[in-house]
């Protein structure tokens, strides 16, 4: 068969199967469409049915046709990237920014300290969970980042489904977790300083506020049927310089539609082009996150790294969420409702460990036990906010 017939076998496999599961199954209250393809990415790979069909591992995801679908993979979480940060409104955290500061802090720190404990201790069971270019201050905080975040494009359809969105619990869970959302791509930035490169991170960032200003003064004079292309432009150059400086693609993908508004797309586009995003590339996205998933520290070993760092990830989001109660003074049962609700880590932490794999900062155990501990942390969250929500009633409708 030819490559291209090949790789629409590959495409065929990563749109239908994970969907035929998610629709027979019935799995939409406790794991949404795109949980299930991360699942079913990991399961696709070479550490399970990989393992046990090799021949149709070699046949399906030879090297050309994984090297086609990366192509489309990149693009899509670049698209995927810029569109949360052009969603980013940090306007009502900063009118409540007392309240919002204590939360999303504690949120953060806490489960961040005993993420990075649990680095700790990882790297004293076995250097097998550094990756080859990764320091050890490095790989201990990036194993606590990816442990204490907040994944927020997920947390907007769990809080839809729950139908607590619009409500004023929803509008300042947003506000925590749009914080801890620009924390990640700081302590990524501060994770990829280069000292070798300093002189181009610091051309890049000087580069970027002055092309970010140009842009933005552009964006207002154009018609909005020509902010669409400008955008994408722009994305590209920011992708291109953020990779060249030696940050990562991502990070300028982030930066590049932070600094653009979201009504200028129009909010309903904006809607509409993420669901687009999700449906059609970004399941590429997914299968080629499974791909990369391994098990050379042996089955045993990572399952029970990936449960240690559940432990610290759940455990301290609840913690300081508890504390940030305390604090605030919050009514009975609020903060673990809220703590649960900020469990979910799949797509950014997801993201944020294929960074740190694509600087070899991590080992692919390590990526695979994040893997495992992001989905697991994610699937636990609806089952454990909805009877929480139900018994604290009117919660929801209360103001801050």
């Amino acid at each position: 068969m030819t490559v291209t017939e090949v790789y629409l076998i590959a495409l065929l496999i990563i749109l239908a199967v994970p969907w035929l599961v998610w629709r027979l199954l019935g799995s939409d209250a406790w794991a949404p469409l795109v949980v299930v393809q991360i699942i079913a990415g990991i399961l696709l790979g070479p550490g399970v049915i990989g393992a046990v069909f090799p021949d149709y591992y070699a046949f399906v995801f030879r090297p050309d046709v994984i090297t086609a679908l990366n192509g489309v993979a990149w693009w899509a979480v670049m698209l995927f990237v810029w569109i949360a940060g052009i969603e980013l409104d940090l306007s009502q955290a900063w009118k409540h920014r007392r309240e919002t500061g204590v939360t999303a802090g504690l949120a953060l720190g806490v489960p961040l300290a005993l993420g990075s404990l649990a680095g700790l201790l990882l790297l004293g069971w076995s250097e097998s969970w550094r990756g080859p270019e990764g320091a050890g201050w490095q790989v201990v905080l990036g194993i606590g980042m990816a442990c204490a975040v907040t994944a927020l494009p997920i947390l907007v359809l769990f809080m839809e489904k729950l139908e607590i969105l619009r409500t004023a619990l929803g509008q300042r869970i947003l506000r925590y977790a749009s914080l801890d959302d620009i924390a990640i791509w700081g302590v990524l930035a501060l994770i990829l300083l280069d000292w070798e490169r300093i002189g181009r991170q610091v051309a890049f960032l000087i580069g970027f506020i002055i092309a970010a200003w140009l842009v933005r003064k552009l964006m207002i004079r154009v018609q909005e049927a020509d902010r669409w292309p400008i955008g994408l432009i722009w994305l590209a150059l920011c992708g291109l310089a953020g990779d060249w400086s030696g940050l990562h693609y991502m990070v300028g993908a982030f930066l590049a539609g932070t600094v653009l508004d979201a009504k200028w797309f129009g909010l309903e586009a904006m809607d509409r082009f993420r669901q687009i995003i999700l449906l059609t590339i970004m399941p590429v996205f997914f299968l080629s996150t499974g791909l990369r998933t391994q098990w050379e520290s042996g089955g045993v070993a990572v399952i029970t790294a990936a449960g240690v760092l559940l432990v610290a990830a759940v455990g301290g989001k609840l913690l300081g969420l508890a504390i940030a109660g305390r604090i605030l003074r919050w009514q009975r049962g609020e903060a673990q409702l809220i703590g649960w609700l900020l469990q979910t880590k799949a797509l950014i932490m997801i993201i944020f460990a294929n960074v740190l794999l694509d600087k070899q900062i991590i080992s692919s155990s390590t990526f695979t036990a994040l893997l495992l501990m992001a989905v697991a942390s994610t699937m636990l969250t609806v089952p454990m906010s909805n009877p929480l929500l139900k018994r604290l009633g009117r919660i929801a409708d209360r103001d801050t």
